[in-house]
């Protein structure tokens, strides 16, 4: 779930790009697909170090419109950095991106996955939003693979308070042209209403299940050092979520942004930037 208003609705605001901004600083980015569970997903790399770290973008998000900051600025000689395209999403389609109820299960898989065919026997997760979720799930399922896990803008579990945001920004017409042009620039318009709407209805199906977990009781599974970063002023994710992820990831610790949105990473990116590299570096 990511982004000024979307990873959730929340992507986009005065940091973002444009596709003719992202060209420019994705010249020294290798792009390219990997067949991977019956889908080609696509991928971008950066970097030359020893230290992998797989970027997961937000809601409806890819490696282009969600992490470009990361994608130019992380230590390229420490790491090497790839952003992926979830099934679905950005430049990973065919096929058009459907929610049933493991689907969080299916982009942990196949992260893990297509890490594993780019020979990265073990890595670090980088997770915003729905892709922060993902990244619980996959750490809490491959504890032998993942060094280290940063999350921001991530829940365990679906609230009341939960569905009314989603459900307060379900209709696009009502966004902002501002808001709506990047992903219509990457899905058409028709295709990005039925995308986002699609979201809407699979996140809120999770409020169905005991406790509205997603990802509840794979928390305490997950044994790799994590920091959770948390916007202080995150619309989209209540402060109750991080503090929930606190409690239950044991070797976890909290990073509070005092002026942080639920795009923190996009607005402020060197901070942001210095933060995991001091964590993945220790």
């Amino acid at each position: 779930m990511a982004w000024l208003f979307s990873g959730r609705g929340i992507r986009y605001s005065k940091m973002a790009m444009s596709m003719k901004d992202v060209q420019l600083y994705c010249t020294s980015v290798v792009s390219g697909r990997k067949h991977v569970n019956s889908v080609d997903l696509f991928y971008q790399q950066t970097g030359t170090g020893e230290h992998a770290v797989l970027l997961l973008p937000g809601a409806l998000g890819s490696a282009q419109t969600d992490f470009g900051p990361q994608l130019k600025s992380l230590n390229k000689e420490r790491f090497t950095v790839i952003g992926w395209d979830p099934r679905g999403y950005g430049r990973s389609r065919p096929p058009d991106r459907d929610f049933p109820l493991d689907f969080f299960e299916r982009d942990a898989q196949d992260a893990v996955d297509l890490m594993q065919s780019l020979s990265f026997p073990r890595f670090s997760l980088l997770g915003w939003s729905d892709g922060g979720i993902t990244a619980l799930i996959a750490a809490a399922k491959n504890p032998s693979l993942i060094n280290k896990m940063v999350v921001w803008g991530a829940n365990a579990y679906v609230s009341p308070e939960d569905l009314q945001i989603y459900n307060a920004i379900r209709d696009v017409s009502q966004w902002s042209e501002r808001m709506r042009r990047p992903m219509e620039e990457v899905y058409g318009a028709e295709l990005f209403v039925k995308t986002w709407e699609g979201w809407v209805d699979g996140i809120g199906q999770f409020a169905q299940r005991p406790e509205g977990s997603i990802c509840m009781e794979l928390l305490p599974l997950i044994s790799c050092p994590t920091l959770i970063i948390h916007g202080q002023k995150d619309p989209m994710v209540p402060s109750f979520h991080p503090q929930y992820l606190l409690k239950h990831i044991k070797a976890s610790r909290l990073h509070l942004m005092p002026e942080g949105k639920h795009n923190l990473h996009l607005r402020f990116a060197a901070e942001f930037n210095k933060l995991v590299d001091d964590f993945l570096s220790q």
